[in-house]
Order: structure tokens, then sequence, then C-alpha cells
């Protein structure tokens, strides 16, 4: 154990008024790695986690036996230091050593302190080492944890219960997303990792634990890995009873807002060549007025699935032969209009073939009370009006099951007990889901997930 008395930071604050070329007999210890050695050791740059201090290590101060230490330091080592304070003629402050300590020596050499790690890989690979070459990539990370943290307290503070489901699933669901499996050895059972918390979460609505809940969750896709996708994410999932998507749009741009206004100070944020404003409200748009808007098809007046997808196919959209009515419009939506959203817009009138869990709209039944959010281009966060019909959720599960039989791994499977546990009574609920990940990226100006990730999944080397 090695104890310190003081922080970089803190005695900058504290003797910030200390002139040049002072001296006091203020006797301090502190801690951190070598990161710069110059005059042969008789100056040391020495970063802690809060910043720098100077070290003057010299003959006239050390016994011979810390002497001897300092001549066998290497730049990357961690110290511990004791000695006075004092400012230097040229305004450093500085403290004068008189007690050396190694803590641990680094046997690996650092990079070049003025390029760092250069290379994207590696920096991703070995982040122990970017984090030790870079202040931007450790406030990066310790944003993103006080964004955790405000998001935490201000659903608290609303009255929200703070849960936990499990990861462990033995019916994977919540999301259409390909789930990663693995075995359980004592049970001899197939699991699969949570691909959402959903279904657990409503569970607990069933069970009364609270009118509103929320889960800060670690959520798996056995998906594709992109600039804007891993397939170890984080992410936010609360319901709030005997309301419906539209409080979630108020809660979403709620918590959107606080957190940018309390982390950055601001609601109008950088993001690469954009500004973008977080203040409430949002324009709410459905995603077919909007499509019209993008290519001039009105999709509401297309009433088969045939039709629709010869018109997505003009458009360049992705679809296949058993593509649905709902699906083509959802392709459109995605090659047309997605990336035009940098402003703050709350997408409604999502289809009902890719909604399996929203209610139905009341004007259209080929329609979702269901929005997502997007921000940049990118989803951000995702509502519904909860389903608490069990009849209804059974004939989705089902029509679901058809689609998995053609051949879709990620359509969502049956699961029986929670039809079972709706045949008990679910209140009417609002549910939102926030990708944390996504909305870190944003409020770091972070262009790749990998950046807000302290430990991306990567290829292994060779």
């Amino acid at each position: 154990m090695f104890l310190f008395t003081a922080t970089a930071t803190a005695l900058d604050n504290l003797y910030k008024n200390l002139v040049a070329g002072e001296e006091t007999n203020d006797s301090v210890t502190v801690a951190g790695r070598i990161r710069a050695l110059r005059n042969s050791g008789m100056f040391i740059d020495l970063h802690d986690t809060t910043g720098k201090i100077q070290v003057f290590c010299h003959k006239d101060l050390l016994a011979p036996s810390s002497l001897a230490i300092v001549k066998l330091l290497d730049i990357g080592d961690l110290i511990g230091v004791s000695g006075t304070v004092r400012r230097t003629p040229r305004g450093e402050l500085t403290i004068n050593a008189r007690v050396i300590t190694v803590l641990a020596k680094a046997k690996e050499p650092l990079p070049d302190k003025y390029h760092g790690l250069t290379d994207l890989e590696t920096r991703y690979r070995q982040r122990y080492v970017d984090l030790i070459m870079s202040e931007e990539s450790r406030e990066t990370l310790r944003r993103r944890s006080r964004i955790v943290a405000v998001m935490r307290r201000l659903l608290i503070e609303r009255g929200f219960l703070e849960v936990e489901t499990p990861m462990l699933h033995a019916i994977p669901g919540g999301a259409l997303a390909r789930p990663f499996s693995t075995h359980h050895n004592a049970l001899d059972l197939e699991l699969y990792l949570r691909v959402a918390p959903e279904l657990h979460l409503k569970r607990l609505m069933v069970g009364g634990l609270s009118d509103k809940l929320f889960e800060i969750n670690r959520n798996f896709r056995n998906e594709g890995i992109s600039p804007r996708h891993n397939p170890e994410f984080t992410s936010l999932e609360l319901y709030q009873a005997f309301v419906d998507y539209t409080a979630m749009m108020e809660i979403a741009e709620y918590l959107i807002g606080a957190i940018a206004q309390e982390v950055l100070g601001s609601t109008r944020i950088p993001y690469g060549k954009h500004e973008i404003e977080l203040k409430a409200p949002w324009p709410r748009k459905s995603m077919a007025e909007l499509v019209q808007k993008e290519t001039g098809v009105d999709f509401l007046e297309i009433k088969d699935d045939e039709k629709a997808r010869q018109v997505a196919w003009n458009l360049g959209a992705n679809v296949t032969q058993k593509s649905a009515w709902g699906d083509s419009l959802a392709a459109v939506f995605g090659a047309k209009v997605e990336d035009t959203l940098i402003q703050p817009t709350h997408v409604t009138g999502f289809p009902r073939e890719i909604s399996p869990l929203a209610k139905i709209a009341r004007a259209d039944p080929r329609l979702t009370e269901r929005f997502e959010t997007y921000i940049n281009g990118w989803e951000v966060a995702n509502a519904f009006s909860e389903i608490n019909d069990p009849t209804d959720q059974l004939e989705r599960f089902q029509a679901q099951l058809r689609v998995r039989n053609s051949g879709d791994e990620e359509a969502h499977r049956l699961d029986k007990d929670y039809i079972t546990a709706l045949e008990y009574g679910m209140p009417p609920a609002g549910g939102l889901g926030i990708g944390i990940d996504r909305l870190v990226m944003l409020l770091t100006d972070s262009p790749s997930i990998r950046d807000v990730i302290a430990f991306p999944t990567m290829r292994p080397k060779g």
C-alpha cells in the first residue's frame, strides 16, 4: 500500500497564488506515472489521473539510496514522491523530492509522447496504452461514466425503480436480432445471451413491482460490426404503467436534453460538421410522411405487398420476394430518409410487420404505436405502446414464427411463458429504450462506437 496526500490538480489549486521562485516547507506525497525525464532524471514530469506535476531530483535533497533509484528510472514507471512544494523561477509548480519510491516498473516502452498511438487497431486492442497516452480517450470514458450516472439519478428522481433481469435466456426475445448461444453444463441446457431485457421487465410490470421501472443493461446481438454497431452494447430500458408511447417521447427528450445540459453545460452540441440542438420539443414525423417527402411516393396509398416491393426495388431499397408492405416501407425509409435526420426527430407510424411488441395504431391497422428517435442519422431511442392483450401478442408471435420458418433468423421466437404472464394482466404501459453507446458518441463527438467502449470486440490478431 502507498498512501499519497495530494493529486496534481489539487496542488495546482492549492498553490495557484504561489509566485515564481517562491519555496514552501509544505510536505506532500504524490504518486503517478513518469511521462518525461530531463537532465538525466533531475526533472521528472509525473502524471496522475488528474494532471501533471513536476518533480525535482537533486543530490543535495535526496539520500544516496534515492539517487541510485533515480538513475534506474524509465519513462512509464510508476513512482511515489515525497517532498516539499515550490514554484520554479520559470513558474512551474514543482515538488523538491526527498524520497523516491518505485511502485511499478514499465518493461514495455511507451509510444512517442508527441504522436501517441496513431494506429487505430492498436488503440482499441491495447486500450491501456491508449489511455496512458491520450487525455482525450480518458476524458471520453470519464464522460461516459458521468452520462450514465446522471441518467440513473434523473430517473430515480422521477420515481423510477432500478431493477436487474437475467442475462441468460432460455428463449431470446425483446428484439429482432440473432443471439449468441451458450451451454449450461449443470442443467444440460442451451441458453442465449440476452438480446434485450424487455420481456423480463414487463413480467415485473405484471407482478406490480412498480409502476415505473428501468434497467441499464448489457445486451448481445450476433450481428455485424460497424462504426455504430458492437456485438456487446449498453442501453437503458424503462417502462411506465398507464401511459402510452407519447409519454415516452417526453421522457426521451427530457433525459437526453438534461444529460447534455448537466454534462456539457449546453443542449447545443457539436458533432462532426453539424451543430445539433437537443432542447425539447422535437419534431414528430411519420415514417410514411418522411418517405413521401424524400421520394414522392405515398406508401399509405399502396394496398398490396407486391406493389410495395416493386416500388421499393425501383427506389433502390433492399427487399426480397418475401418482403411484406411494411418491410418495403421500412427499407425505403432506411435507404432514403435515415441519413437526412440530423436534428432530433421522433419517427412514428412504424409498420406492424417489424413491430411485434407494439400496439396496433388505432387509425391504421398496418401501423403501430411506436416511434424511433433519430439524431445525426442514427436511431438513438426506440419506444412503444406495449401490447398487454395476450391474444394479440400470441398472434404477433405466431406471425413472427412463420417469418422465422421461412428463413429469417432474426424473427422473434414464441415465448409461451410471457404469454402466460400477460394472461395474469399487465397494465397498459409505454416502454422506451435508449442506446447509451450511441448517446455517448453524440455527447463526446466520437466518430466510432469503439471510441466510447473501453474494450470493443475485435478480431484476434494472427
